[in-house]
């Protein structure tokens, strides 16, 4: 068994006001549980209203599985218009 977690900074920067940013980050973790089966969740700068960090976690058989599964979701959280990706961390354990 194959774990693999990424964390990802965001920057939401036509969000004005915490409940315009939670919206937006509640909506992105729900598309993204929904597609790819995977944990997301919000996980830091819960407070600051043009920052976000989000983590995803996959489980795989194989350590190809695992990666492809968390690029995957970085590719999907890259098309979205209203978040920009400012970090990537990616571990497979």
């Amino acid at each position: 068994m194959v774990v693999g977690v990424t964390r990802i900074g965001l920057h939401i920067a036509d969000c004005r006001s915490l409940k315009e940013k939670r919206s937006i980050t509640k909506s992105l973790i729900t598309k993204l549980r929904n597609k790819f089966n995977a944990a997301i969740a919000e996980i830091d700068d819960q407070d600051l209203w043009q920052k976000c960090t989000i983590a995803a976690a996959v489980i795989g058989t194989s350590t190809s599985h695992a990666d492809s599964q968390l690029q995957a979701i970085i590719a999907c959280i890259n098309r979205e218009a209203s978040v920009l990706i400012t970090t990537i961390e990616t571990e497979i354990l």
